[in-house]
């Protein structure tokens, strides 16, 4: 007998016994590992791009999760975008056992049919018939929301314009929702989330969160003394990895056959279809993504926010690139207030806390680095590509680039910090394997029991602001602009506010709070 038995159980089989009936345990009747579909996850699958059907994988795994839909504007193609031409389709290969799935496409696959092929052969693989023909296939995540009654959790995996209004929709419909980052790439957006998820209480789950465990180190060597007050953080990545486009494209090929370009817009005003717009290159648009401080940013600054008890910022200003072309024989710059740059510095300023004095957050992308610390030359040593440097006003802590495998600089001040504290020699620290499933696991436990998690959308307000004020600065060509959050306005330029939100196109506007 197990140990722990749910009231539901008790009550059927406290009914059945009465009626003079058996009951033989659910786990005898299914097997090992047998969990019956009333206990089960029932999730609608929304954004089938190559990102989607990579994160699908995983899920695909669990016995307690069932995806019973799944949605794309795209039927399917093999036009996608990817970081290797074939990681995807191996991996696809590997989770069903099929060394010869995806022969007939010659270039990297997605799309709405390609995600029901692969839950349907791999649920298939699990029965007697092999075969299972039980995932329904939508265009549209409206329509999906309005039919699939039974859905109780809805995984968001679009372009970032779609975000917000998806997830927003699911709540309101009664769903939980699991969301790639970011949460809108409107600050007021990403807001309206935040405020939903408060609103209808259900379960809302951000994917780039961690439990802050690297920067937990962090924080404690500076709660100790190692540096003395925390002054500056900096933070550097090697995004953007896609093509930025300095101009709109002016021409206007056709549609692809099966994808609904109106439905792939949604929110968003209408404009004549380019692929320049889609698949793994919306991140470089304002109107579609966020850049690369929303792509990469939210995974390693998260914990650094819960760590050090981060509020929105009180100002923001940026420095981002230009490029110029020749006009009849002059030299001039782009205008460009549609793309993000091709590299940007941000900087962030956040007012004292508790005992936590004012900082200073930096950004940098696009291969910008900051200045290389003299107690790293002196260690004749070079600043990674990407990385994370905490500066205090009596040391530096210079960490990887989510704060694994920290240390003080230069190594002399570590050697003695070690020896002060009787620190063990650190172990390099990375991303372990099965870490993926081990995060997938935290929102599925606790969707099922009706807990919280560390990546709860209440917590996700103030890093949205200093996301989504970054890009407003830099489309604005670097100005610096005070930021009021209990007010949701920019103070000091009236003209920037008109970029906290969208203009939506009729019938797709979100509901005022």
């Amino acid at each position: 007998m197990p140990d722990r038995i749910n009231r539901r159980s008790f009550i059927e089989s406290t009914a059945l016994s009465a009626a003079g009936i058996s009951v033989v345990p659910r786990q005898v009747l299914g097997g090992p590992g047998y969990v019956a579909p009333s206990d089960k996850i029932n999730l609608a699958y929304v954004g089938c791009g190559t990102e989607g059907l990579r994160e699908m994988l995983p899920l695909l795994e669990m016995p307690d999760v069932q995806i019973v839909a799944v949605c794309d504007p795209n039927r399917s193609s093999d036009d996608y975008v990817d970081w290797t031409r074939n990681e995807l389709r191996d991996s696809i290969r590997k989770t069903l056992d099929k060394p010869t799935w995806g022969e007939g496409f010659e270039g990297i696959p997605g799309g709405r049919d390609v995600a029901k092929d692969i839950v349907e052969t791999r649920y298939g693989a699990e029965r007697p018939s092999g075969s299972f023909k039980g995932c329904a296939s939508y265009a549209d995540y409206r329509e999906l929301l309005a039919i699939e009654k039974d859905v109780d959790t809805v995984r968001v995996m679009t372009p970032d314009h779609l975000h917000s209004f998806i997830a927003i929709a699911a709540m309101q419909a009664g769903k939980r929702v699991v969301t790639h980052k970011p949460l809108g790439n409107r600050v007021k957006e990403a807001r309206l989330v935040v405020e939903t998820a408060r609103r209808t209480g259900l379960g809302a789950f951000f994917m780039p969160a961690s439990d802050g465990a690297l920067i937990h180190v962090i924080k404690g060597w500076i709660d100790d003394g190692a540096i003395g007050k925390l002054r500056e953080i900096h933070n550097w990545s090697n995004r953007p990895v896609w093509p930025q486009y300095a101009k709109l494209p002016t021409d206007t090929p056709p549609v692809p056959k099966g994808f609904d370009w109106q439905l792939w817009l949604g929110p968003s005003l209408d404009r004549p279809y380019h692929p320049n717009y889609t698949h793994a290159v919306f991140r470089g648009w304002y109107e579609f993504g966020g850049g690369a401080i929303a792509d990469m940013g939210h995974y390693s600054l998260w914990p650094v926010f819960t760590e050090f008890g981060l509020d929105a910022p009180v100002s923001v200003e940026s420095t981002p690139s230009h490029v110029c072309e020749i006009v009849d024989h002059v030299s001039v710059t782009i205008k460009n207030d549609y793309a993000f740059p091709f590299a940007s510095t941000l900087r962030f300023k956040f007012a004292s806390k508790g005992k936590r004095p004012a900082l200073e957050l930096f950004w940098y992308d696009g291969g910008i680095k900051p200045r290389t610390p003299d107690e790293l030359i002196s260690d004749q040593q070079e600043l990674e590509r990407e990385g994370m440097l905490f500066v205090g006003d009596k040391g530096k802590i210079l960490a990887g680039f989510r704060g694994e495998n920290p240390r003080l600089i230069p190594e002399s001040a570590m050697r003695k910090f070690r020896k002060q504290r009787r620190l063990p020699e650190e172990k390099p620290a990375g991303q372990a394997p099965g870490q993926a499933a081990l995060k997938e696991r935290v929102w599925i436990d606790a969707f099922k029991k009706g807990g919280r998690t560390y990546g709860d959308f209440l917590l996700a307000g103030p890093i949205s602001d200093m996301i989504n004020l970054g890009a407003v600065s830099l489309r604005l060509g670097g100005k610096r602009l005070l930021w009021d959050a209990a007010k949701a306005a920019i103070t000091n330029a009236p003209e920037a506010n008109q970029y906290l939100a969208r203009e939506c196109r009729k019938g797709w506007e979100l509901p005022e709070r």
